[in-house]
């Protein structure tokens, strides 16, 4: 009978939370993907400022071109699809390690971190800093992304500083 230690629990915490952002990440993947049309016009929409009110000194911004807005969305779902596999790959590399020595389950985190980094670029970067902030999304009447960006870097952000940690003993 397996005895449950300390480092056995924070071992298995790690990679509990690993998984749920590589399940998070497939599900939003699914539905990028099942539902292109909408995700592609939400994003269409933002990116021409096309519901953003007020701040007319800043419309220059606009971006109206079809292809850019393709392009832009297959950038987005190219850095998800980076960090829903770096997650898959670190949960996998974890859970083989689970019961190895510190320096190699230390080791085993590098597609973890990969990942968590990866998701944060995404909602931090993309989200966050481009959409919300060069394209005004916060004044927009119809759409806000920065809500939806931040419960995810809330959840990525201290992720990643707990799964980084090396103590578990």
């Amino acid at each position: 009978m397996m005895k449950l230690t300390t480092t056995c629990a924070v071992r298995r915490s790690k990679i509990l939370i690993v998984m749920m952002a590589a399940t998070f990440g497939c599900v939003t993947l699914i539905n990028n993907f099942t539902d292109y049309t909408a995700y592609y016009e939400y994003i269409g929409e933002i990116l021409s400022m096309a519901t953003t009110e007020g701040n007319e000194s800043r419309r220059y911004r606009a971006v109206t071109s079809s292809l850019f807005h393709h392009r832009f969305y297959w950038a987005i779902i190219t850095f998800e699809t980076i960090f829903t596999l770096c997650c898959l790959i670190g949960t996998y590399q974890l859970f083989r390690t689970i019961d190895a020595p510190r320096k190699e389950f230390q080791s085993a985190k590098r597609f973890a971190i990969i990942g968590l980094t990866t998701a944060i670029f995404v909602y931090y970067i993309i989200y966050v800093v481009i959409i919300n902030e060069w394209f005004d999304v916060e004044y927009s009447t119809k759409r806000n992304a920065f809500d939806w960006a931040r419960s995810n870097l809330e959840y990525m952000f201290p992720a990643l500083i707990y799964v980084s940690l090396e103590n578990e003993h």
